[in-house]
């Protein structure tokens, strides 16, 4: 494994050209005399005449309708599709190359068809797979290049892409629930903020020339209710302009900065229900990356190195490298998770039984399928709970505005 991720390396070095596809629009006919017509990803309008020529199909026109570059995003639902096809094509001894092609055919991303026409193109120079994947490692991982290369090796190629396919759906999985768990509360609290601040800026502003005329003390509430709207319409821009400057200043921050990075995470872990979530979802990503990798032929302490990073919290990440330099000393994997002070003592338990009976992957995958239905359940009674929670917070802030501007108008009417 060492002297083939040496060669890798070697390999990323010298990054060969990129290739230059054009999107084709061609018409013909078969031996019937039928009229065809239909589009092609290729690099000349000669391979697009010697491909249909190929389908006996006689071409009459063909027509370059642009270049196709790297438009749209590589995101983790088009890696899962295309593990799931290679597998696919894997398993029914078709060729790699021909694998390639076939897949990159069906696909409608240009970035994703440029990706695989570019591994198209190594592969047929006589790189292997798992190099071809290595020399685009913003979208392919170490995780996906070490077990696909296992797979190479153990000459069980497909099987290993469905085991990184499953991966991906789990981890997205759990990295939807998350950001659910995340995003709710915060969607709730702006948009409490947001209708309290229309009103403030655009409601009581006309109740306050209204009471203008009454020529009475207007009540207490009321009185603060109108300074909160003065400086809202003074100061609104201000605020906005501050909110957005902080949020971004964060994110430039923690990209550039590992230590404010790990106290934002570390403070997260520590919000009442939200830290549970993100520790029990680190947890299970931890043990899910191990267990797959382990359970690849992929050398524990490489599996730990690749897992550091998928735990998606820098608190996580830094425990798993102690446990790393643990192993590599000679200490159990239980007993370097547990001197983490991180892992609940029930994942090291059933880490420490898997060590024992020789069953650490299946183990491992249980504390994973374990703490997954935790997040699960707890991003559910987060939900059930912010429900009424958000009738709450926006009756508060609303009636607030609402009842102030109107008890003048009720003191005034007993007055009457």
């Amino acid at each position: 494994m060492a002297k083939s991720s040496a060669r890798r390396a070697n390999k990323q070095q010298k990054e060969p050209p990129a290739i230059q596809l054009y999107r084709f629009a061609w018409k013909g006919a078969d031996q019937s005399g039928r009229k065809l017509t239909g589009e092609m990803v290729t690099r000349s309008q000669q391979a697009v005449s010697t491909e249909l020529q190929k389908h006996n199909i006689i071409v009459k026109r063909v027509r370059k309708k642009g270049s196709l570059t790297g438009r749209g995003r590589v995101n983790a639902k088009d890696v899962m599709v295309f593990s799931r096809q290679m597998a696919t094509m894997i398993r029914a001894g078709i060729p790699m190359l021909q694998a390639l092609e076939v897949v990159s055919e069906s696909l409608k991303k240009p970035a994703m068809v440029l990706l695989i026409q570019e591994m198209a193109n190594d592969v047929s120079s006589g790189t292997n797979f798992s190099d071809a994947l290595a020399r685009h490692p913003k979208i392919f991982d170490r995780f996906f290049v070490n077990l696909v290369e296992a797979g190479e090796q153990a000459g069980a190629l497909d099987q290993m892409l469905d085991r990184v396919a499953t991966y991906k759906e789990k981890v997205e999985s759990l990295k939807a629930r998350v950001k659910k768990a995340l995003w709710y509360p915060a969607t709730v609290l702006l948009v409490g903020l947001g209708v309290t601040a229309l009103l403030l800026i655009k409601v009581v502003p006309e109740f306050e020339s209204m009471f203008a005329g009454f020529g009475a003390e207007l009540p207490a509430m009321t009185q603060t209710t109108i300074e909160l709207s003065e400086l809202a319409q003074a100061y609104w821009l201000h605020a906005l302009g501050s909110i957005v400057a902080a949020v971004v200043l964060l994110r430039k921050g923690m990209q550039r900065s590992p230590a404010l990075t790990y106290r934002v995470h570390g403070f997260m872990l520590r919000l009442p229900i939200l830290g549970d979530i993100l520790h029990k979802s680190s947890v299970s990503r931890f043990t899910r990356t191990v267990a797959t990798t382990f359970a690849a032929g992929v050398p524990l302490i490489e599996g730990l190195d690749t897992a550091a990073g998928a735990t998606g919290n820098a608190v996580y990440e830094r425990a798993v490298e102690q446990v790393r330099e643990d192993v590599t000393a000679g200490q159990p994997l239980h007993f370097a998770m547990r001197m983490t002070n991180q892992f609940p003592a029930l994942a090291v338990q059933m880490v420490s039984i898997g060590e024992e009976s020789g069953a650490l992957d299946a183990m491992l995958s249980r504390v994973a399928d374990y703490y997954e239905e935790e997040v699960d359940n707890k991003v559910d009674a987060l939900t059930s709970l912010m429900e009424p929670l958000v009738i709450v917070i926006l009756g508060v802030l609303v009636g607030s505005v609402i009842v102030s501007m109107y008890l003048p108008i009720f003191q005034l009417g007993t007055a009457l």
